[in-house]
């Protein structure tokens, strides 16, 4: 049970205090814990996250076996409990939410005791931390009409996490040396840089004359934080995405921090950019927020289900299989698309318990299908990364009783980009298990032609654009890929086909599949068996 779905619970709260609840805790600099009485965390915020990662669900007695009551006093006379995790040392102070809950607000500490640490610099990098930060922007900003014209930019690396996990955390702290080095080349005498977070950085750039001013460091910062680094032998390309907030008046430092946060929210969605804080963004986060506490709730009440789209063989015009489609039905809000809510799924990491459940389902309600239907599941990019998909493909096989053969897992480009090697050991590991791969949205990506060179896919499908307009280009490219799946031996699937032209063009070009409107529309697995009555 999360805080929200603990919340919402209690009769005196209502939604817009459940997110207002949660909005508050997500933007605090420090990182917030919310444990149950037994020990369970029900919550982290943004800031805990990036320090512990994945915690919710698990028991703070597991998640620091030295956690006590043990109480210090430091410098300040402030008392706190000290709790430990992997040798590393964190300052806690308990305070009391509501019945049954404790508020952990969990501060690291850099050097020695509580009293002893420096409160003004990142042990790794020697860069300002938040608080020092923090407490620089207040001074500036406190100057009032006499203070010069600042811009705040939030920065967030890009592919850092893969760098740890694959080349181990002692490279993933030479790579934050090297970023905190550049950042201080590209940036003027007076700005001043910390470090945050995890792989989380701010510039505060002073002298800021113009948008334009800021716009040009923020660019520089893209550009040189993106050049190829070699560390112990390793080549190693990240990028970086920046937020900026622009201030020319009297402020309080945290509202500034957090327009340039929401700034850089938005640049995420396109990462290696920046983008300028906009008024009306922090409307969009809301809305964002709104649909994450809707899908957490959507995932512990199971409110998804599955459509299924047939496609159908050209040259039989038999029905070969479904595509599994995932939908939500909002009880108040009806249906929402999954364009809206599938980026906020893998953004929150939640694609990965969906596409589980998706995986299942699939496999249950396909096992009674006539004959050697196939059922055909879309696997996110971050289901590979979780390193549990093989396991979870292999329980839900094992659990329906559908035979290997009759699975077919979809895949985009998203899933080779990053670590293309793992990505391929997986799927050379589930075709051992019998299941067939395809390669979804052929010829939307950069390098789709050179994947399949790594991976022999057992079909791709080509992506409706180049079905639905009929041009030359289109032509070609149609043409094209279907000639190439051929050559392979690899089945190909038109998408989006709708009317009879474009059915008599992809069967012109050899394309062994069709899917879209014109042979069948997406239906529930109740209807799967009267679809297939009114075949004949």
């Amino acid at each position: 049970m999360n805080a929200t779905m603990y919340l919402s619970q209690k009769p005196e709260a209502t939604a817009a205090d459940i997110l207002s609840y949660e909005q508050i805790l997500d933007v605090l600099p420090h990182p917030i814990l919310l444990v149950r009485f037994d020990g369970v965390i029900i919550y982290a915020n943004q800031a805990s996250q990036a320090m512990l990662e994945a915690v919710v669900g698990k028991d703070v007695y597991q998640l620091f076996p030295s956690f006590s009551p043990r109480i210090v006093t430091d410098a300040d006379h402030s008392t706190h409990l000290i709790v430990s995790k992997d040798g590393r040392s964190f300052e806690a102070t308990p305070e009391f939410v509501s019945d049954g809950i404790i508020l952990l607000d969990l501060r690291r500490l850099l050097n020695g005791p509580v009293g002893t640490a420096s409160r003004d610099r990142d042990e790794l990098t020697g860069l300002m931390n938040r608080q020092a930060l923090l407490s620089r922007m207040s001074r500036t900003l406190g100057q009032g009409g006499a203070c010069r014209p600042i811009a705040v930019h939030c920065l967030d690396l890009d592919r850092f996490k893969m760098v740890n996990d694959t080349l181990g955390h002692v490279v993933g702290d030479l790579l934050l040396k090297k970023v905190a080095g550049r950042l201080q080349s590209a940036c003027g005498g007076g700005d001043a840089i910390a470090r945050i977070g995890g792989d989380e950085f701010v510039i505060l750039q002073h002298d800021v004359t113009d948008e334009a001013t800021a716009a040009k460091l923020a660019s520089r910062i893209v550009d040189i934080v993106g050049r190829t680094y070699v560390i112990h032998s390793h080549t190693i390309n990240i990028g970086v995405s920046v937020g900026v907030a622009i201030e020319t008046e009297a402020s309080q430092a945290c509202n500034l921090l957090r327009n340039g946060e929401l700034a850089l929210s938005e640049a995420k969605t396109d990462r290696g950019r920046y983008c300028i804080f906009q008024p009306g963004m922090d409307t969009c986060l809301i809305q964002r927020r709104e649909i994450e506490v809707d899908l957490r709730r959507a995932v512990a009440l199971k409110q998804f289900k599955l459509n299924y789209q047939p496609f159908v063989d050209v040259l039989t015009n038999e029905v070969a299989g479904f595509e599994a489609l995932l939908r939500w039905e909002h009880p108040a809000k009806g249906f929402i698309p999954p364009l809206t809510f599938i980026p906020v799924a893998e953004e929150t990491g939640l694609i990965t318990k969906i596409g589980d459940w998706v995986m299942r389902t699939a496999c249950e309600e396909a096992v009674s299908w006539p004959g050697e239907v196939i059922v055909a599941v879309n696997v996110s990019p971050l289901q590979f990364r979780a390193h549990t998909l093989l396991q979870t493909v292999a329980s839900a096989l094992e659990r329906s009783g559908l035979p290997a053969h009759r699975l077919e897992i979809e895949i985009t480009e998203g899933a080779l980009l990053d670590d293309t090697e793992k990505v391929v050991q997986t799927l050379n590991a589930l075709r051992d298990l019998g299941v067939k791969i395809s390669m979804d949205d052929f010829g939307t990506g950069y390098s789709s032609l050179s994947y399949l060179q790594k991976f022999p896919f057992d079909k791709i499908k080509i992506d409706r654009s180049f079905v639905a307009v009929d041009s030359e280009d289109s032509a070609a490219i149609l043409k094209s890929i279907a000639t190439l799946g051929n050559s392979l031996g690899m089945a190909i699937t038109a998408e989006g086909v709708e009317t009879t032209e474009q059915l008599a063009r992809v069967r012109s070009e050899r394309c062994t599949h069709v899917q879209g409107y014109l042979t069948g529309r997406p239906m529930g697995a109740n209807q799967i068996p009267s679809f297939f009555t009114q075949l004949g």
